[in-house]
């Protein structure tokens, strides 16, 4: 974790003032996800960077935890929720794989734009998957990069290498649903603003 907490303790400032890429896509999830949310619930977002999804859904639940290894964004985080007054969000640096919390506690889990920079996605899915209270939701927009942009195999590895490029796993969309089918999902949502755009998944634990 530390190694990619510096990586993106140096990107933080620079992430939180670039645009959103698709506004229209990121608001369709936005709307899509809030079908899934009650009031009473207790939600966890991992990779959450400076805080917008969490914020944006806060109004809508009873409480989220979001969770990010990088102390610098999740600064930015608690600022952008003190400017709105969100006091139902709490702010928390840890990465998914230590993350600690006793079964079957959440739910619903969010993690947005960081499946593919996870040392071990199904190890992270089987995790989730415990973590969620039965009939629980998984909610994920995840780029997909399995059989594309190949220079990027080689590019990143060295990036990372010199401490300059985070990890990036590269999977398919059909990779990425046998993962979470084989942990016990089933696929309740899937859409795509376009073939090379993110796919935005919400996976159902049995209830």
């Amino acid at each position: 974790m530390k190694q990619q907490s510096k990586v993106w303790d140096r990107f933080a400032k620079r992430y939180a003032r670039s645009p959103v890429a698709d506004e229209d896509a990121y608001q369709k999830k936005l709307q899509v996800t809030r079908e899934y949310l009650r009031p009473d619930m207790e939600v966890l977002e991992f990779g959450c960077g400076t805080g917008s999804t969490a914020i944006n859904h806060a109004p809508h639940v009873k409480h989220i935890l979001a969770i990010d290894f990088s102390a610098k964004m999740l600064e930015i985080a608690q600022g952008k929720a003190d400017a709105k007054n969100i006091r139902n969000v709490t702010f928390q640096q840890s990465g998914i794989e230590e993350f600690s919390a006793a079964g079957k506690t959440y739910d619903v889990v969010m993690g947005h734009s960081i499946m593919h920079l996870l040392d071990d996605k199904d190890k992270v899915i089987a995790k989730v998957h415990d973590l969620l209270k039965p009939g629980g939701f998984f909610v994920s927009s995840t780029t997909c990069m399995g059989g594309k942009m190949m220079i990027m195999r080689v590019i990143l590895p060295i990036g990372r290498m010199l401490g300059l490029l985070p990890l990036v796993r590269f999977f398919s969309v059909a990779e990425l649903r046998d993962s979470l089918t084989a942990a016990g999902f089933e696929i309740d949502h899937q859409w795509q603003a376009g073939e090379d755009k993110a796919v935005f998944i919400v996976a159902k634990k049995a209830g």
